[in-house]
């Protein structure tokens, strides 16, 4: 029996149950990985080095992509080296600071999506007032808060998980440490420590989409009210990007913190858990460049030099 003296490590059982696959998930692990880096990398190369994209709206692309490359490394190096190793202890503190970078930065982008969804509301619903709105100092602001608000939050909740007393098995049957499958492991009464992640995941998760919905129904209602189909269409198409991200990142971090623990089952949540770490943060790029004219503007010029 394992308890809460002798823990030491758990193990992260991740794929180990299809063998077979190893050598194949870790090709395609790597391959998203190198695409994730190399995409969110340009981005941050043309949004700092092109004049035309020097406005709020690429400023926040920046930081976006930036948080995407932490976000997608708290995990994904990890699963690397877990799918070539036979070895796939994780220490004790090891697996709390990987839970709790990866909770940060996934407050973070929760935060910074909100104030991209602001700038977007700003620019169409008050285009006159957006100069002076949208200036550098509040930019800056918004981007510091974003990356700093998670940090005192899930410094206590990472601590009242780690708190708990563990007992039975140490097999992790996730492929890191996330909040679910740890839980699990924890014995004795977890109540309270499951009421705190849903009031967080509330107010991390839950608000900021709530208010993003709000921004995105003003700025539909103002689009509509523009006279000009080439401006509507051009209104549109600032924001669809933007939408399809919220959309991808929202859709499966809500269903997988705020739904009840009876309806967690090990498949749903390992394929929920690739989809927000690894998938959504893949695609970001593609979408933030093959839907927006002005940055395949900006990369063309940039490989082209």
């Amino acid at each position: 029996m394992w308890n809460q003296t002798t823990l030491v490590d758990f193990i992260l059982l991740g794929f180990s149950d299809i063998p077979d696959l190893q050598g194949f998930l870790f090709g395609v692990f790597l391959i998203m990985y190198m695409i994730i880096l190399m995409g969110n990398s340009l981005i941050i190369i043309i949004t700092k080095m092109d004049p035309s994209l020097q406005t709020p709206m690429y400023f926040f692309l920046g930081n976006f992509s930036s948080l995407e490359i932490c976000y997608v490394s708290v995990t994904v190096p990890r699963l690397l080296i877990d799918l070539c190793s036979q070895s796939r202890n994780i220490s004790f503190l090891a697996c709390a600071a990987q839970m709790y970078f990866f909770l940060v930065f996934g407050a973070t982008e929760c935060l910074l999506l909100t104030s991209m969804a602001y700038d977007r509301y700003v620019a169409i619903c008050n285009p006159l007032l957006y100069p002076l709105l949208m200036n550098s100092r509040l930019c800056i602001q918004l981007a510091a808060g974003c990356w700093v608000s998670g940090v005192p939050v899930h410094i206590v909740l990472t601590y009242q998980i780690f708190s708990l007393p563990f007992c039975g098995s140490n097999q992790l049957n996730h492929f890191f440490c996330d909040i679910p499958p740890v839980l699990k492991l924890a014995c004795g009464d977890t109540l309270i420590t499951e009421t705190l992640v849903y009031v967080i995941a509330v107010l991390v998760v839950t608000v900021p989409f709530m208010l993003i919905l709000g921004s995105y129904v003003r700025i539909i209602e103002t689009i509509l009210k523009l006279p000009s189909a080439t401006g509507r269409a051009k209104a549109f198409s600032t924001c669809s990007s933007h939408l399809m991200v919220v959309a991808l990142f929202f859709g499966s971090g809500l269903i997988t913190y705020l739904r009840p623990k009876s309806s967690h089952s090990k498949g749903m949540d390992k394929f929920l858990s690739l989809f927000y770490t690894i998938v959504t943060p893949m695609f970001n790029p593609m979408i933030y460049c093959l839907r927006n004219k002005e940055v395949m503007v900006a990369l063309r010029k940039f490989l082209l030099k």
